[in-house]
This record gives C-alpha cells, sequence and structure tokens, in this order.
C-alpha cells in the first residue's frame, strides 16, 4: 500500500492495532478479524517472536488492504530489519532522532514516541509524520489535552489505556490517532482461535471513532 494512501486509512479509521505477542500460526486470522471489524492499520512489534516474518506474510496476503507496519522500532537497526521485512511505517516507544531522519530518508511514515513537550517538538522537527504519547495510560487524557494546547500544530497518538469507553475523548481533544494493543488483539482470545472476539472488539472501537464525524 502507498504512502499516501496509508496514510488516509490512518485518518478515516483512526486507529492504529498494535500486535504484540501473537504466534505466527494466528497473524493472518488476527488481520482478517480486524479487517472485518473496520481497523485496517496495525503494527507487529519487533519483539513478538517472528515478527519479520510476519510483517512479509501480511504484507503479501493483506498489504493492498491494511496499512502495515512495525513497532517496537528502537534503533537504525531495528528499522533496517523493519524495512527489509517489508514495513510501510515505523512506530517507536522512544525518541530515537536517528530513526526518524531514517524513514524519512526511505519515504516512511514515523510515529516516535515522545512524553515531555520537549520530546514532542524535537521528534516533530526531525520529521515525524505524527507523535506517539507514550506511555499514554500513565499520563492520562488531561496530560493529552495541556499539550495539545500550545502545541496543537503537532499530530498525536495516544497510546497506552484507549478503551471503547474513553476512545471518543481522545478523538475529541484533537488526537490524530489512537493505538490500541491488548485491549483489543486479547492474546487469550487468540490462542483459543477465537477472532470472532478480535472481530467484534474492533467494530464497537471503530464505530465509536465513527461517532466522531
Amino acid at each position: 500500500m502507498l504512502r499516501e494512501e496509508g496514510l488516509r486509512l490512518i485518518e478515516q479509521t483512526r486507529i492504529i492495532a498494535i500486535v504484540r505477542g501473537v504466534e505466527e500460526g494466528h497473524i493472518a486470522g488476527v488481520a482478517q478479524a480486524l479487517l472485518d471489524g473496520g481497523v485496517k492499520v496495525m503494527e507487529v512489534t519487533l519483539n513478538t517472536s517472528g515478527a519479520e516474518s510476519m510483517i512479509a506474510r501480511l504484507q503479501e496476503q493483506f498489504g493492498d488492504r491494511m496499512y502495515i507496519g512495525a513497532g517496537t522500532v528502537l534503533d537504525r537497526e531495528d528499522a533496517e530489519k523493519a524495512f527489509k521485512a517489508g514495513a510501510s511505517y515505523l512506530v517507536t516507544p522512544n525518541m530515537d532522532e536517528d530513526v526518524i531522519r531514517y524513514a524519512v530518508e526511505q519515504g516512511a511514515p514515523v510515529f516516535p514516541g515522545a512524553m515531555t513537550p520537549t520530546e514532542v517538538v524535537k521528534a516533530w522537527k526531525a520529521g515525524a509524520t505524527a507523535v506517539k504519547i507514550f506511555p499514554g495510560a500513565s499520563l492520562g487524557i488531561g496530560y493529552l489535552k495541556e499539550l495539545q494546547g500550545p502545541l496543537s500544530h503537532i499530530p498525536m497518538v495516544a497510546v497506552g489505556g484507549v478503551t471503547e469507553d474513553n476512545i471518543a475523548q481522545f478523538l475529541q481533544i484533537g488526537c490524530y490517532a489512537v493505538g490500541i494493543g491488548g485491549s483489543l488483539v486479547n492474546l487469550k482470545e487468540i490462542a483459543n482461535g477465537n477472532y470472532e472476539w478480535v472481530r467484534e472488539k474492533a467494530a464497537r472501537l471503530t464505530a465509536r471513532t465513527q461517532s466522531q464525524g
């Protein structure tokens, strides 16, 4: 999927599914469940066993319908592995300017993690597509809302603590998108082959984002 089309998907659906710890045999089932539920953007974290082969497989099977990226990209070496596997974009938990610049050189979107206003601005100036505010669960909606005050020109992705009950609030305060992991990609349900659980959860979350217009 081309960069422009992928970014449009993020702007339309507003949800990035974070896939961490899923066994490779379940990855296609999870992707199909997310897609059927309306979540068309997903990242496979590099600290998941078999992540690189999963990214390659997802691109082959779903790359024309879903935007597939790599998460937990910690440094330049990780970034190179991710792109070699076929990742269309990078998500990081930390603010590494070298990773950001490398992604920009490759023409790929990058969503670096940042916590403080200083980190957010540095990430943006280095070329971030949007800045992931992490750890969102600990910081809370109030913190994100305060950041939006002086930094409303910087697109922000809330990650951590996003649920069905509060996803609308994150979008109402101006978040560009949200990243959702374990509460959507439930490892217990997936291990039991219950992909329908994931589809239904994705559909409910998607319905909440669409209600925000």
